[in-house]
C-alpha cells in the first residue's frame, strides 16, 4: 500500500454502479446527499467524487434533525472550504429544495468561481502519481480524469479496470507506456 492514500474503491456492487455513472455517463451536475447529523462519515464520499468531477453539489439532509440534537454547521463555510456549492436541506419537510434545485442549474451551466478542494496527498504519492499521470493522459484521451485514474491503478482497483474496458474499450495493462510507468510509480 502507497502511504497517505485512502481507499477510494468501490467496494459494492451499487457503489461501482454509482462511480461507473460518474465516469462514463459525464452528468452535467453530481450532487451528493450528506446526513447532517453525521456530515464528518460523508465527507470521504464528498472529497471521493469532487476528485471525479468538478460539478458537484453537495446537499446536507436532515437539517431538522441536526438541529434537534443542536448540531450548528457553517454551510457557507464549508462551501467556501471545499469549492462546491453547499445546500442545506430537510426533503421531508420541503426545506431548501428550491435552493438545492438552484444550486445544481447554476452548477450545470456556470463554470466554478472557485476551483473544487483538490486533495493533496503525501509526497511520494504525488510523486507516483506524477509518473503515471501523463501516460493515463495519452490513454485515455481525455475521457475520464486521469488524475483520479491515476489514484485508482495505484491502489489495484481491479473493478475499475473492468469498468474501463467495458465502457472505454481499453485494457490499460496492455498499454506499454502505461504498465511502465505504473511499474515505476509503484517502486
Amino acid at each position: 500500500d502507497i502511504p497517505g492514500a485512502y481507499s477510494l474503491m468501490a467496494n459494492s456492487a451499487e457503489e461501482e454502479i454509482a462511480r461507473d455513472f460518474l465516469c462514463f455517463r459525464q452528468p452535467d451536475v453530481a450532487v451528493i446527499v450528506a446526513d447532517a447529523t453525521c456530515l464528518e462519515r460523508n465527507l470521504n464520499l464528498v472529497l471521493q467524487v469532487m476528485e471525479l468531477t468538478e460539478k458537484t453539489v453537495l446537499c446536507v439532509n436532515l437539517m431538522d434533525e441536526a438541529r434537534k440534537k443542536k448540531i450548528r454547521i457553517n454551510l457557507p463555510a464549508l462551501s467556501r472550504e471545499l469549492g462546491v456549492p453547499v445546500v442545506g436541506t430537510n426533503a421531508r419537510g420541503g426545506e431548501g429544495l428550491q435552493e438545492l434545485m438552484a444550486a445544481v442549474d447554476r452548477a450545470a451551466v456556470a463554470a466554478a468561481s472557485v476551483p473544487p478542494l483538490r486533495l493533496v496527498y503525501a509526497q511520494d504519492l504525488e510523486q507516483a502519481v506524477a509518473l503515471l499521470h501523463p501516460a493515463l493522459d495519452s490513454a485515455l484521451d481525455g475521457r475520464l480524469n486521469s488524475r483520479w485514474a491515476a489514484l485508482r491503478l495505484l491502489e489495484g482497483d481491479e473493478s475499475l479496470l473492468a469498468s474501463l474496458a467495458q465502457h472505454l474499450d481499453r485494457d490499460l495493462l496492455k498499454d506499454q507506456e502505461v504498465v511502465s510507468h505504473l511499474s515505476e510509480a509503484r517502486k
